[in-house]
């Protein structure tokens, strides 16, 4: 009977439906890492091999001439400075002010409470360029514009991190907040004490959607920044571009090492994307 069991189970795992599923997404995986992979190889080749017909797959041998000509050639060690810069202050106050708002809309009752949460939601149907002028003239009257401070402050309220938090936060039981307010702790006790705590996945998520997102930011970092001192990864590897000889050798090479960050990032850290959203009741 043993043998019959899982004589049938391998047969329902070979069938022909599993493998033209494995096919498909085989050719999926392939179609997502391609591109990838290619920049990674290439950002190893020279010039005259990247300008080879029909182009070769592998680099001849690999050595790193790229990734220091690079270093020599651009102040990249500033542009790579202004992204960790920009991406790790936006990250904590994002993650402050989501945090905070979320709380407000999920455990106080006051009027008002239910539209002023659908007005926050319904601004992620509000494309940045619609309201990238006024912003950029808020900024300016700050005299905030080609700054740390124009970079980060915008982009930090997102309203996706703001609907996660709140959904979590909906299911923590109002007892617990109703017990620390009757042994007397404040309102901020409660909140960082408390309800923090309790929202480690949530927050976790919204972390790695910060860091991906401000790591990967371009148009506002374009705007804003005035002088190449302040330009970010994204936007120096689009000024690259625009040059009358575009180096493609160094270009590659500094895409490969803006890419690492955050694919590390997603690697260490996919089991908490699933979990915190996944809590928060999204499916």
């Amino acid at each position: 009977m043993i043998t019959t069991r899982w004589t049938s189970v391998s047969a329902r795992r070979v069938g022909p439906y599993e493998v033209i599923r494995y096919v498909i997404l085989i050719v999926i995986t392939l179609l997502i890492l391609g591109p990838l992979v290619w920049t990674l190889l290439s950002s190893f080749k020279t010039e005259a091999e990247l300008a080879s017909r029909p182009p070769q797959p592998f680099p001849q041998q690999l050595n790193l001439d790229n990734y220091t000509g690079a270093m020599e050639r651009f102040p990249f060690a500033t542009y790579l400075k202004n992204s960790v810069i920009v991406t790790v202050g936006a990250t904590l106050l994002t993650v402050v002010i989501n945090t905070m708002c979320a709380y407000g809309l999920a455990k106080y009752n006051f009027r008002g409470r239910n539209f002023l949460f659908l007005l926050v939601l319904a601004t992620i149907m509000i494309p940045l360029q619609v309201i990238l002028i006024p912003v950029y003239q808020m900024m300016a009257r700050f005299d905030l514009v080609d700054t740390y401070l124009g970079l980060i402050i915008p982009p930090a309220a997102t309203p996706t991190g703001v609907f996660l938090l709140r959904q979590y936060m909906l299911g923590l039981p109002d007892e617990l907040i109703e017990a620390a307010r009757v042994d007397g702790a404040s309102e901020f006790g409660i909140f960082a004490r408390i309800i923090v705590p309790l929202c480690g996945a949530p927050i976790a998520v919204v972390t790695i959607f910060s860091v991906v997102w401000r790591w990967n930011d371009f148009l506002w970092p374009l705007v804003i920044s005035q002088s190449s001192e302040m330009y970010t990864l994204p936007v120096a590897l689009a000024q690259f571009n625009s040059e009358l000889i575009v180096p493609f050798n160094y270009i590659l090479a500094m895409s490969v090492v803006s890419m690492l960050p955050v694919i590390i990032i997603f690697l260490f850290l996919q089991r908490k994307i699933v979990t915190g959203i996944a809590a928060t009741g999204l499916k």
